[in-house]
């Protein structure tokens, strides 16, 4: 039983001795377990609270960083990628670019109006553009446009009013007025201007008849002998030059010109620069240049040269004044007319109406584009698909005589213009 008794006692006392020795140790670990559980977590937070606050920041956001601020400056929000610069245009070689300019030749588009007329003076229609040559200043002309038709017209009666122009001459006057009046449509436009030393309106462009007919119901009592023929012209186809269209001036006139302040030339070179201006002149007094012929007389008491205290005018005189009636009829496109009798006046107009109302239009551009100012001749012909003169044949077929009318030629525009 002795050796279990011992190791029972030995057992004891070693125990004894480590409880003597670990005692005060774990004492001091269970006590500050103790402390710590009886402090928590909050303890250290505030601690490191209050190590915050006593720290103070070393370096501030930069303004750029935006975003809201706090304490102790702005709260740095990250700053947007920032896109890369472009690159520069590359330079392009002068070899390799393109010239930026455009080549325009602006060439004019000539309008010519044309009439076909048989030996009665009836207008031929039915015609085909094949059918018509133009030349300018003798070389051929492609047509680009060709039509054939009855449209308004837009007319000046320009008239001749003068006590130099007896009673006689006066009855001429108003009867040819008067008819053309007459031969009026509805659709047309018509203004009424006479001379003596300077025009006067008497009525502006109108469609209404009896503003005309008053117009001319005014010309009754003449105020000077002065036939300034030269300058009424100019005025009236100056003022109607800038109106759209084709334009007429029926010229009533003896033709004679006695105190005009431009000379013959002068009214020459603008009638020929006018361009869609048909002029048709009646020239009246050929009843008494009839009478004064039959009875030997070769001169008459009228101021038709515009010499000083001249108060006679030959039969030279009369022809001359006839030649610038002609001549401004056949460089614009128009006829003139020299009746003797006034009976004929309503088959005149008549002849007028039909003329002007039923042509044929051709345009074309110039093989010549030059702007240049200079005058160019024209000339228009008919032929055939051989390329001979067109012949005609009626009814029963028998040749027909025809004329083409159309205006000599044209002053081309100037560069400056």
């Amino acid at each position: 039983m002795f050796p279990q008794k011992f190791l029972k006692n030995s057992l004891s006392r070693r125990f004894s001795r480590v409880r003597r020795n670990v005692a005060p140790v774990a004492l001091a670990v269970v006590l500050l377990l103790a402390a710590v559980a009886l402090l928590g977590p909050g303890s250290a937070r505030a601690q490191s609270s209050s190590a915050s606050q006593d720290k103070k920041p070393t370096q501030t956001a930069p303004p750029e960083a935006g975003g809201p601020t706090g304490d102790v400056g702005p709260i740095a929000v990250p700053r947007k990628g920032e896109e890369p610069p472009p690159a520069p245009p590359r330079r392009t070689p002068a070899a390799e670019r393109t010239p930026e300019y455009s080549l325009s030749v602006n060439v004019p588009l000539v309008t010519l109006d044309v009439m076909v007329t048989a030996k009665d003076g009836h207008f031929i229609p039915g015609l085909k553009k094949e059918f018509f040559r133009i030349y300018e200043d003798g070389v051929p002309q492609k047509v680009s446009n060709f039509s054939q038709g009855e449209a308004p017209i837009t007319a000046v009666l320009l008239v001749e009013f003068a006590s130099n122009n007896y009673g006689f001459m006066l009855n001429d006057v108003l009867n040819a007025s008067y008819n053309f009046a007459a031969s009026l449509k509805k659709e047309d436009w018509v203004a009424v201007v006479s001379y003596d030393m300077k025009p006067e309106i008497l009525v502006d462009f109108t469609q209404d008849k009896r503003a005309i007919y008053a117009a001319l119901n005014s010309l009754r009592i003449p105020g000077f002998r002065e036939t300034n023929l030269f300058d009424a012209l100019y005025d009236t186809i100056d003022r109607i030059e800038g109106i759209e269209g084709r334009k007429y001036i029926i010229l009533v006139s003896t033709g004679c010109d006695s105190f005009s302040k431009l000379t013959y030339d002068k009214i020459l070179k603008k009638v020929q620069a006018t361009q869609n201006i048909s002029i048709y002149a009646i020239g009246v007094g050929q009843a008494l240049r009839e009478w004064a012929d039959a009875r030997g007389l070769t001169s008459y008491y009228l101021n038709c040269t515009g010499g000083p205290g001249d108060n006679t005018t030959t039969r030279i005189d009369f022809l001359q004044a006839d030649n610038q009636m002609s001549t401004f009829a056949r460089l614009t496109g128009g006829r003139a007319y020299f009746p003797r009798f006034q009976g004929q006046f309503p088959e005149i107009f008549a002849d007028i109406g039909n003329s002007i109302r039923n042509e044929y239009t051709l345009a074309y551009h110039p093989t010549n584009p030059k702007l240049d100012g200079t005058y160019r001749k024209l000339k228009v012909e008919l032929v055939d698909e051989n390329g001979q003169p067109l012949k005609m044949r009626d009814e029963k077929g028998k040749e027909v005589k025809y004329t083409v009318i159309a205006r000599e030629g044209y002053t081309a525009k100037h560069t400056v213009e």
